[in-house]
């Protein structure tokens, strides 16, 4: 870990103590903000004769889809929310993309139905983590908030994920995460990327309050 990234203290510090849970309810609202998207071997950014492909992306690295910004494998993150989603994605085959998130299956499924060719569209039922993404190198804390959804083998992660989150007490985004990408095999014997998500320590009182701001600008709601 990089000595650029400041942690109060060793010790559960006083802004934590006095949060009461706050972001880990599920808001059930859609925020129109960048993903970040675990590259595996198949994603068309790792592939050089793809017109999607980045310079420099491999398998394991974690991107930014919408500005195409490489992190690298490790990524350290504030979590500001969780929501459970169902996310429509296109085809791969259809040209790839995604439709939209909705807070119920009904909803996508309607969505889905307003299209020219609904055949091209699949529901994915996934877990949606907002975050703010922290620079290891400058300390710099990025001002935009972005989603890393976790759907099928990555749900189990997100699920440990929200317990440790919630054993550590105070409000969501009062702890300081490493994301990592790690290889792993399937039954089939296949291997894929996925990810762990390790406790640093509790965010700088600066990087906390900037979090609260966001997470009230997101969900309506005034933070103490």
């Amino acid at each position: 870990m990089s000595n650029a990234i400041a942690l109060v203290s060793s010790n559960v510090p006083a802004h934590v103590m006095q949060g009461t849970g706050l972001g880990n309810e599920n808001v059930g609202q859609n925020v129109t903000i960048p993903r970040v998207k675990l590259l595996q071997k198949m994603s068309d950014e790792v592939d050089k004769y793809n017109s999607k492909y980045i310079q420099g992306a491999e398998p394991g690295h974690f991107l930014n889809s919408l500005t195409g910004q490489n992190y690298g494998e490790e990524l350290y993150v504030i979590n500001l929310l969780f929501r459970n989603e169902f996310v429509v994605w296109r085809n791969r085959d259809s040209g790839g993309g995604i439709l939209g998130s909705f807070n119920s299956l009904t909803e996508a499924q309607e969505a889905i139905k307003a299209q020219d060719k609904p055949q091209d569209y699949t529901i994915t039922d996934t877990h949606s983590h907002v975050l703010l993404i922290k620079n290891p190198e400058t300390g710099e804390l990025d001002r935009t908030p972005v989603i890393m959804d976790f759907s099928s083998s990555k749900m189990r992660i997100s699920r440990n994920w929200n317990s440790v989150i919630g054993l550590k007490g105070g409000n969501r985004f009062s702890g300081l995460w490493k994301l990592k990408s790690v290889s792993v095999t399937n039954k089939a014997g296949a291997q894929f990327m996925n990810l762990e998500a390790d406790f640093v320590g509790w965010a700088t009182e600066q990087d906390y309050e900037y979090a609260k701001s966001v997470y009230g600008q997101h969900t309506g709601r005034l933070v103490d």
